[in-house]
């Protein structure tokens, strides 16, 4: 694998939290969910996409890890959570997460981040998730991703 600093940080974070994985670099991109379930040979509803907003009131990074096939209810979410969201500009979650949009992790973020996985993801035996790069992936299970990355389960649709 190529030496690259977002997968190391990955892999870092993950082995920090007791998480055991292995960085798949894909040949095609993964950047969107059918593009990563396609690589993976998997469902797209098995593939976490990680979504970056900031809390419109605390500037806080959150997370949202979120099946493949769902589209977030963003105010649904915000009510949930208690603070209205922000989406953040390509720049900005680069400068906030360390990640380029597309190869967002679960989790080795360079700062403090808020995160919720979806309940829909709770399901599936094994999930897949961006490993920092957009062509780099890793294999988990839901309660492995809860275990590492701190995560509130949430409803993320309406």
């Amino acid at each position: 694998m190529a030496n690259n600093s977002s997968t190391d940080r990955v892999r870092e974070a993950a082995a920090n939290a007791g998480l055991t994985i292995d960085i798949v670099e894909m040949p095609a991109s993964t950047r969107t969910a059918e593009e990563a379930a396609a690589a993976c040979g998997c469902q797209v509803a098995e593939i976490v996409k990680s979504l970056v907003f900031l809390g419109e009131a605390s500037d806080e990074v959150i997370l949202l890890l979120v099946s493949g096939v769902n589209r977030v209810d963003e105010a649904a979410v915000a009510e949930r959570i208690g603070e209205k969201l922000v989406r953040p500009n390509g720049r900005t979650v680069r400068e906030r997460t360390g990640f380029a949009i597309g190869g967002v992790a679960p989790l080795g973020h360079i700062a403090a981040t808020r995160v919720y996985l979806d309940e829909d993801l709770i399901r599936f035996a094994g999930i897949w998730a961006a490993a920092g790069s957009p062509n780099s992936v890793f294999a988990t299970t839901p309660s492995d991703l809860l275990k590492a990355t701190g995560a509130a389960v949430l409803r993320m649709t309406g």
